[in-house]
């Protein structure tokens, strides 16, 4: 048996008065919020700058590579911000995010203490936004989405 969270933004009453509930705005302000970061830094995986910095970091076929996830970041923060298909766009960042992570962040192997203390900052701030696509995965885009009026 499966549970499926369900959010409803129509106004409900209690007694002679009407409310709307909470999540009926704060879910797409959260959307906005949440793929704000995808939506900004994707065209700056077209930069030969950021090419050469992920080659640098030892991602093979950075040159394939880094385009490729700019793309699917695109993708997946439009898909979620529109709450468009907001599961799969949350799949997509999924994809975007533990490669990332694990190849651009690797806090571990950094000699310098203030740059590994900047790179275990990077990815936590990843690990948050993957939990945050994971959660999304399972409930899908919410009130005033496209998914929603489907």
């Amino acid at each position: 048996m499966t549970t499926k969270a369900v959010f409803d933004p129509r106004p409900h009453h209690v007694g002679n008065v009407h409310s709307h509930t909470a999540a009926a705005y704060l879910v797409p302000l959260g959307r906005l919020f949440f793929v704000t970061i995808f939506l900004m830094s994707a065209p700056m995986h077209f930069k030969p700058e950021m090419i050469e910095h992920a080659r640098q970091a030892g991602v093979p076929l950075a040159n394939i590579a880094v385009p490729l996830s700019g793309v699917i970041a695109g993708l997946g923060g439009l898909s979620i911000l529109l709450g468009y298909k907001a599961r799969i766009g949350a799949w997509l960042l999924v994809l975007f995010l533990v490669p990332v992570t694990l190849m651009m962040h690797k806090f571990w192997g950094i000699a310098d203490p203030q740059m590994a203390m900047m790179q275990r900052v990077m990815f936590m701030k990843n690990v948050s936004m993957f939990g945050a696509a994971l959660m999304l995965t399972f409930m899908g885009s919410g009130p005033f989405s496209i998914d929603s009026r489907r």
